[in-house]
């Protein structure tokens, strides 16, 4: 049987796979489809935008399209149900998916497009249909779960991104440690019951075969709280005790196995940090060892308004949250070699919950505030809308007080706290250059929730360069190539640098090429341009 897998890609509060990621989701189900038996055709929506008639041939089309927090992307945007429409009319065949949510909440128009939305894994049901030639909704089990994580590492070979910045999202476990109360009212993780962690061994086969199809960069994610793998008392509290020996083993264990590139981290609850202090902290630590800096811990606070976290069941107060930043920071604050903490918290928030007043908005700010008064460091703030996964929500009311809310957040905390993560003069390391966009061109490290970092002139995509900061926006950064060759630099990145301007810019071009740094130091008689020209510019071989 030929199998066409389409990857319409993931963003789900606990999963990411848009470019530059690839979710383990769309493995499984080329492992899956392939140890049935199947010959599996990958395609991922930017290719078919690209050329529709990219999409080839098939007996079956599967479709991987989950998400649950759509957002801005600077690449990669998820196929969108138009596309997705368009893409089941030119497939003859039977066409099966998972959409990201529970199919009865998908339109109509798209559930009637395919033969099967599946409510259970896209995976077991394409190995069903492969090995059994007939689609049947199920789940996994752990043993496929594993195994077909390991067969299907070899999709990574195939993906656009390959070529650099592709980093696959390692899951940890599955479920929630607070389903025992049904967790928060938004998420469907505690709806898959008790929690399913995935045994070491397993997630270090996974990720030897992901190095084995040439994967340089890893997130341990698709999970709720990486402070509560391997805990004991997981069932028997909302915030169980964390076991700082198997978490720590487990870093260990992929950091000198794979000598990853990039290993992050994703999701914490900020509850169970606050909770157990001493061994959140050995945790941290281990996070801080272990993995590469630029590590970003993401805390699911949701909302400082306490009508708002008891009406939706949420999973941490202010209180504990703010107390498990400062944890998060007396440990993870120090610069690491790429030019940013070794691990930050992120704070999440989440507006149109069951409560949510106008009101609810100042607490929050008031929040992000005292973080900032403090003098706590936060690597990303998130605010984005309920989506209703599980049930329905009154969403934001008071549109105008929403805007409002955002914009101050952005120019009143964010802003002043990126300059402290990243203040002028940081050299960020690995930074892909992604996109051009007029005279400007825009990337992103590798990992977890990078900063968009803006160059101010023309740049060839596709290339992995270092970036001096010059300068800052609400969620983004200026810099320069650095060091920039003085030899061989365009007219507009040498008149970006600092103190130089375009005269002095020109005298450089006429004078090229310079034999060492000394001659090309002889043009600059001003002591700040010449401090500027010394941290920016360099002369190549």
């Amino acid at each position: 049987m030929r199998v066409v897998l389409f990857d319409g890609y993931t963003d789900e509060p606990a999963c990411l796979g848009v470019p530059p990621y690839v979710s383990p989701y769309v493995r499984m189900c080329y492992g899956a489809a392939r140890a049935a038996g199947a010959e599996v055709r990958y395609l991922t929506v930017d290719q078919w935008r690209a050329d529709h008639g990219a999409l080839p041939a098939g007996d079956l089309l599967a479709v991987v399209r989950n998400v649950a927090v759509p957002g801005k992307y600077i690449r990669g945007m998820p196929a969108s149900d138009r596309e997705l429409l368009a893409l089941c009319a030119a497939f003859r065949g039977p066409k099966v998916a998972s959409l990201g949510v529970v199919p009865g909440q998908a339109p109509k128009e798209l559930l009637d497009a395919f033969d099967m939305v599946v409510s259970g894994d896209l995976d077991a049901v394409l190995h069903g249909a492969v090995a059994e030639k007939r689609l049947e909704d199920r789940k996994r089990t752990l043993e496929e779960w594993n195994s077909w994580l390991v067969d299907g590492a070899a999709l990574c070979s195939h993906h656009p991104d390959a070529w650099g910045p592709l980093i696959a999202e390692v899951q940890m476990y599955r479920g929630c440690v607070r389903y025992v109360s049904g967790g928060c009212s938004f998420c469907i993780e505690p709806l898959y019951g008790m929690v399913s962690f995935r045994d070491r061994a397993d997630i270090l086969a996974e990720v030897r075969a992901l190095a084995r199809a040439g994967v340089r960069n890893y997130r341990l994610g698709a999970q709720s709280c990486v402070y509560c793998y391997g805990s004991k008392e997981v069932g028997g509290s909302e915030t169980p005790r964390p076991d700082p020996e198997a978490v720590r083993s487990l870093l260990r264990a992929v950091s000198e196995e794979a000598r990853p590139e990039v290993f992050h981290l994703d999701n914490a609850n900020p509850a169970v940090v606050a909770e157990h202090p001493d061994e959140s902290r050995e945790i941290t630590k281990a996070i801080a060892e272990h993995c590469t800096s630029g590590n970003v811990l993401a805390f699911g606070l949701e909302s400082a308004d306490p009508a708002v976290a008891k009406a939706n069941n949420l999973n941490s107060t202010a209180e504990q949250a703010l107390e498990a930043v400062r944890i998060v920071n007396s440990v993870g604050r120090e610069t690491g070699p790429t030019g940013l903490p070794r691990v930050l918290p992120g704070i999440n928030l989440l507006c149109g919950l069951l409560g949510e007043t106008k009101g609810t908005y100042d607490l929050d700010l008031a929040f992000l505030r005292q973080v900032l008064d403090e003098g706590l460091l936060l690597r990303r703030i998130n605010i984005r809308q309920v989506v209703p996964s599980r049930q329905e929500f009154p969403g934001v009311r008071a549109k105008d007080a929403f805007a409002r809310f955002k914009r101050r957040v952005r120019e009143e905390v964010d802003s002043p706290m990126l300059e402290k993560v990243a203040p002028d003069g940081t050299v960020l390391t690995g930074v892909y250059t992604e996109l051009r966009e007029g005279g400007r061109t825009f990337g992103r490290q590798v990992g977890s929730y990078p900063i968009l970092v803006g160059l101010p002139y023309p740049y060839e995509v596709g290339k992995k360069v270092d970036v001096a900061v010059t300068g800052h926006g609400p969620r983004s950064v200026g810099g320069l190539v650095h060091p920039t060759d003085a030899n061989t630099a365009t007219l507009s990145m040498l008149g970006a640098v600092p103190g130089i301007g375009r005269k002095r810019a020109m005298a450089i071009v006429r004078r090229r090429p310079f034999r060492d740094e000394a001659e090309l130091w002889a043009l600059f008689d001003e002591p700040g341009a010449l401090r500027s020209a010394r941290f920016h510019l360099g002369v190549g071989p």
